[in-house]
């Protein structure tokens, strides 16, 4: 079994302004000399978890990663304004030049997995491999069976939660309703939706479910962050000219060196779109981890990840 690396500290800390608005947070850590490898966290709006530095051998790599715009240690906390999908391509660009870095390895999980596609499709020859986990192409069918029906049919419990802050009249759009009130004027509506949103999210992620999270919901400040931030990306269909952009661009990235990781049972990034991606993307690698959800935590999950970031070191 490929166990977790221990815990580390970063080497560097610093502040990047990417634009008029937003300053973003980046650390490094592991061997300043070592293989680059960029890691693009979760959510939209997840931010940075210190346990991310522990799925690589800090002796080979050196690890970068960032708080997306809004998120974390990035400010202005929470904002929208220019904060799109492509924005964030761009601030990964920034940081590979502020870095002076040619190229890297790009890894990430869930929303995570949807930049590094969408960040390799723009600059495939920047990328030397992908690491992925917990495929979103955030399609409508994706958010549609999370956010408005589908998933709610596993998990009725957990949905009664989700659906108490929204009024009846309101429920036959829940993103919708949910983007109003976490745009709110009002902090307690825009923080009883955020807990509300974010919660929903961790309670589904794991084939068991357990109280380990990677997110800190109880923290009204994380939790604002994650739910406007990704409610924000949903309702714009995630700034995307068409809701099948990722699969239509795939043969961009054809001879990249890759890997899917996906959980059989992972509900709130099903199968379904690995599967589609896998099918689509014919060079691309697909593990299926027979008892798992959706979290990087999970035990096959977790091993398979830290496997191939051992094996990324040649590429």
């Amino acid at each position: 079994m490929a166990n977790l690396y221990p815990p580390i500290k970063p080497f560097n800390t610093f502040y990047l302004n990417v634009s008029s608005i937003h300053t973003i947070f980046i650390e490094e850590s592991g061997n300043p000399k070592g293989k680059p490898v960029i890691f693009l966290h979760g959510g939209p709006g997840g931010g940075i978890e210190p346990i991310y530095r522990q799925y690589f051998n800090p002796k080979k790599w050196r690890i970068i990663i960032f708080d997306q715009r809004g998120c974390g240690k990035s400010i202005p906390h929470a904002e929208l304004k220019e904060n799109t999908t492509w924005n964030l391509v761009e601030d990964i660009e920034k940081i590979r030049q502020y870095l002076k870095i040619k190229s890297w390895v790009v890894f990430g999980g869930s929303w995570g997995s949807t930049l590094s596609l969408t960040y390799a499709i723009t600059h495939p020859k920047r990328c030397k491999g992908l690491i992925l986990r917990g495929i979103f192409l955030l399609r409508k069918i994706e958010i549609d069976w999370f956010y408005q029906e589908g998933c709610s049919y596993i998990y009725p419990d957990a949905w009664e939660k989700y659906l108490s802050v929204i009024p009846k009249n309101e429920q036959k759009n829940l993103v919708k309703a949910y983007y109003n009130k976490l745009t709110s004027s009002n902090q307690k509506i825009r923080i009883e939706a955020a807990t509300a949103w974010a919660k929903w999210e961790a309670s589904t992620s794991k084939l068991i479910q357990n109280k380990n999270s990677l997110h800190h919901f109880d923290d009204k400040k994380v939790a604002e962050a994650f739910a406007r931030i990704e409610c924000h990306y949903f309702i714009n269909k995630g700034f995307f000219k068409s809701d099948g952009w990722i699969l239509d661009n795939i043969y961009k990235i054809k001879n990249i060196p890759n890997i899917i990781i996906q959980g059989r049972y992972d509900v709130v990034c099903p199968m379904r779109s690995a599967w589609d991606l896998h099918k689509k993307w014919k060079q691309s690698n697909l593990i299926i981890i027979p008892d798992a959800g959706h979290s990087m935590l999970e035990k096959g999950i977790q091993e398979k990840l830290i496997e191939y970031t051992d094996e990324f070191i040649k590429y």
